[in-house]
């Protein structure tokens, strides 16, 4: 296992903190090549020294703000050409605003699909080219249950992650006769300043505190799976039973589960 990663060039977006700083740690602990993309340089700085003096592997660090398409292509250019290959990309970068729908700005909604789509699609196209010409690779998108199950004051988070289900399912189709793995990771609620933004009241993190995940123990799900033909990785297994359960009953689920489904 830990074998799999050496030497490997694993890309990250949103690693400055929370899982994708947590799957960053544990892939140089590995002994992949790191690189790490998101908005705080100054903080990437910071956890490159820590990382490669831990670790002695390469660790990579590039500004980038995902919903800048033009920031996207400049910097994913330059990086290809530094590293020349790219074994894994992991695209984490992500963030939601829960908001009933008629109280949910437009200002919110564009930012979270600039984001969480147009900005997972955008770092994922600029290394299809090179995997594809490779006949190897993998790509990881970070989803959610809430891309299978929908819930209220979630609407246009929901929406995005439904978007990047709909987006890996079809891209993996794609590539299945290339050797290249589409794996999308779908959590439930994580315990990282995600709920800074998302849930300001924090009347949400209050209410599913006990269910919350670890990122530590997210990432060590993600990196195990790393370079094998993993289609999905859903946590907790709990919470993906109810996604199928959904699925097959929708009216009973919504009816049953609502006070539960309420929570935000």
């Amino acid at each position: 296992m830990i074998e799999r990663l050496t030497n490997k060039n694993v890309v990250i977006t949103g690693a400055s903190s929370g899982v994708g700083l947590s799957i960053a740690t544990l892939c140089a602990e590995r002994g992949a090549n790191v690189v790490l993309l998101a908005r705080r340089i100054d903080v990437l700085e910071e956890v490159q020294k820590d990382l490669q003096e831990r670790f002695s592997v390469s660790i990579f660090v590039y500004k980038l703000d995902v919903s800048n398409t033009d920031e996207v292509k400049t910097v994913f250019s330059k990086m290809m050409h530094e590293l020349g290959t790219i074994d894994v990309l992991v695209n984490n970068a992500g963030y939601g605003v829960f908001h009933a729908a008629h109280e949910a700005s437009i200002e919110d909604v564009k930012g979270m699909f600039d984001v969480n789509v147009i900005g997972l699609i955008a770092c994922t196209s600029m290394v299809l080219p090179l995997m594809r010409e490779e006949r190897r690779g993998h790509i990881i998108n970070i989803a959610s249950q809430a891309g299978k199950i929908a819930t209220p004051k979630s609407s246009v988070y929901s929406a995005t992650k439904h978007a990047v289900l709909g987006y890996t399912n079809s891209l993996r189709m794609e590539l299945s006769d290339l050797n290249i793995t589409v794996t999308a990771v779908n959590t439930g609620p994580i315990e990282t300043n995600f709920f800074n933004l998302a849930d300001e009241t924090g009347t949400y993190v209050k209410s599913v505190k006990r269910y919350m995940l670890k990122p530590e123990f997210v990432a060590r799900k993600v990196v195990d799976r790393m370079l094998t033909g993993t289609r999905e990785i859903n946590l907790p297994r709990w919470m993906n039973a109810g996604s199928i359960f959904f699925a097959l009953f929708p009216r009973l689920f919504e009816r049953v589960g609502k006070q539960v489904l309420n929570k935000k």
